[in-house]
């Protein structure tokens, strides 16, 4: 699923922040609560929902019912989809890169 301009703007925006990486990276491991995202942050659980919030508007994340739990989910698509974006600017890097090393080489050999 490629993401529009927009959708990467929220989402790198989103990414900006240490707290809601961290956030990213515990889910990354498997659903949480509010309450177990923010066991490890010395910020209250009204920080924690608001920086939960902020990464389901940028489709980061989502959260489901499950009887009283409200679980949030790692959206791994959303993740892949940040990666293409940045992999198309480094292959393309690469690319210009093995040029360049292409023409060192052969200046090299005409030197010799």
């Amino acid at each position: 699923m490629a993401m529009d301009d927009e959708a990467l703007d929220r989402a790198f925006a989103a990414l900006g922040d240490p707290v809601r990486r961290a956030l990213i990276a515990r889910l990354s491991r498997g659903e949480a609560t509010v309450n177990e995202l923010a066991e490890p942050f010395g910020i209250t659980k009204q920080a924690i929902s608001r920086h939960i919030q902020v990464l389901e508007a940028a489709g980061l994340i989502t959260r489901s019912r499950d009887g009283q739990r409200r679980p949030c989910h790692l959206d791994p698509s959303a993740l892949e989809s940040l990666t293409s974006w940045i992999d198309g600017y480094r292959l393309a890097a690469e690319a210009r890169f093995r040029r360049i090393d292409s023409v060192l080489e052969t200046v090299k050999e005409q030197d010799r």
